[in-house]
């Protein structure tokens, strides 16, 4: 989800990469201008007041930060069983979490406790 659209040019990248980073496309972009700015609180305060049939487990947002960095880590969003964790998802390491998280195959958790330093996730370290 697009929060940030003062850089159409880094939106633009940002998509190529993300669709560029797996064999098929895996992301479902959604750019509406009434999401600008949205930050982590407003997405968990609005998923806990949400019916349970339409509430989602996670998100990944196009922050300011997503398109200023050149590797367009997305911000990757707990809604569900820690609402509100994140941690950055570099463009190419979001077809592996993604398609993870969606056949529960993995959890956030396990995702965010793998992520570095900067609070990035740069795959699991094998040592």
């Amino acid at each position: 989800m697009r929060t940030e659209f003062s850089d159409e040019r880094a939106w633009d990248a940002l998509r190529a990469a993300l669709d560029a980073a797996g064999e098929y496309p895996h992301a479902t972009y959604v750019s509406e201008l009434r999401f600008a700015g949205v930050g982590v609180q407003t997405l968990v305060d609005e998923e806990a007041a949400a019916d349970e049939d339409d509430q989602v487990i996670y998100m990944f947002l196009a922050d300011a930060a997503t398109m200023r960095d050149p590797d367009h880590s997305l911000l990757a969003v707990d809604l569900a069983d820690e609402p509100g964790r994140t941690f950055r998802v570099p463009a190419r390491w979001f077809p592996d979490i993604s398609a993870n998280l969606s056949i529960a195959n993995m959890d956030f958790a396990e995702f965010a406790d793998a992520a570095d330093g900067s609070g990035s996730f740069r795959g699991f370290d094998e040592g």
